[in-house]
């Protein structure tokens, strides 16, 4: 039977842990569906692109004009009847079109009047009469919400009572801004989930950034719509690239460890695949985006209410969401 060989270690230096190679870092998801989108958004044509594109849209309207001008000329000659119908319906055409320009300029004056209220409001602070405008433009503005009417009427039974000019405001913040806020976290929040899942389920290239964009886009629509800037699509998508602007100036469109952990619960990332940690940081970037949207389109700013927190809005998000796969893999 052979012996066991024993090696003498004596002379051979002493291996520790901290002499072992470091694990590769492969980085941690930077949501780039989000950061993608946000550069088409905020992208800057050159002056010479901005001429061109005014020159082909002025050459394209020209034409479909000249066009429909022959077509009907030519069948009110041919066939009076005929003729006579295809004007009414070039008439009904220009209609529909002016009442798309009007809903679209009636969208930007009400983006207009939130921005400017929230001016007003942020001078009024220590003035107890510009405050009291300042709060009645803020009634007018809400007159009639159904969801608002209860704080509307508790606003007019106690405002006579404050006589400061920030408490009134305080007042008016807390009593009509509250129900608003929680119906734009609920957006953010379905906004967050759906950037999220479907930047984890899909793998097909560019989805998530088509998801991220469309999704931020519907998101902020409807954030106007519940403060009461109901806008069109130009003034949805002007406000999109305010809101996008805003965050990459001040560097925040980005997540730093701290906010990704507190996300995922300190271990989904780890547990799931770096396709789900990407759909996590997507939908966070997109919950940053939703708050920075709130305080856009917030006729006042937030003095006596808090403002909403990323890593919250993610957590009620993603509840229950990941669950299941994070089940799975342990099992």
């Amino acid at each position: 039977m052979a012996k066991p060989v024993v090696i003498d270690l004596d002379d051979a230096p002493l291996v520790t842990v901290s002499d072992a190679a470091p694990v590769p870092d492969l980085g941690m998801p930077e949501g780039r569906g989000v950061q993608a989108a946000a550069g088409i958004v905020t992208g800057q044509r050159s002056a010479l692109g901005r001429f061109a594109v005014w020159a082909l849209g002025a050459l394209a309207g020209f034409m479909i004009s000249v066009a429909v001008y022959d077509f009907v000329t030519g069948l009110l000659a041919r066939n009076s009847v005929l003729g006579w119908v295809a004007f009414a319906l070039a008439g009904l055409a220009i209609l529909a079109l002016l009442g798309l320009a009007l809903r679209e300029a009636a969208g930007f004056y009400r983006l207009g009047r939130l921005d400017h209220l929230r001016v007003e409001v942020d001078g009024a602070r220590g003035d107890l009469k510009a405050a009291g405008r300042a709060v009645d433009k803020l009634a007018a503005l809400y007159k009639g919400r159904a969801e608002l009417r209860w704080g509307s009427q508790r606003l007019a039974e106690r405002r006579a009572e404050v006589l400061d000019a920030d408490g009134l405001l305080d007042l008016a913040e807390v009593e009509l801004l509250t129900p608003l806020d929680v119906a734009a976290r609920v957006e953010i929040e379905a906004a967050a989930r759906r950037v999220a899942t479907v930047t984890a389920l899909v793998p097909l290239a560019l989805a998530d950034v088509a998801v991220a964009l469309f999704a931020n886009l519907a998101m902020i629509r409807k954030i106007a719509v519940i403060y009461g800037g109901r806008s069109g699509m130009l003034g949805s998508w002007r406000l999109l690239r305010r809101v996008f602007s805003h965050l990459l100036a001040t560097g925040a469109l980005a997540l730093g460890d701290d906010l990704i952990g507190s996300v995922a619960g300190g271990g989904v990332l780890s547990k799931l695949s770096r396709r789900f940690g990407e759909g996590v940081v997507n939908g966070a970037l997109t919950a940053r985006v939703g708050v920075a949207a709130m305080e856009l389109c917030r006729p006042m700013p937030f003095v006596a209410l808090p403002r909403p927190k990323v890593s919250n809005v993610m957590r009620r998000a993603l509840t229950g969401v990941f669950d299941g796969f994070g089940a799975g893999k342990d099992g």
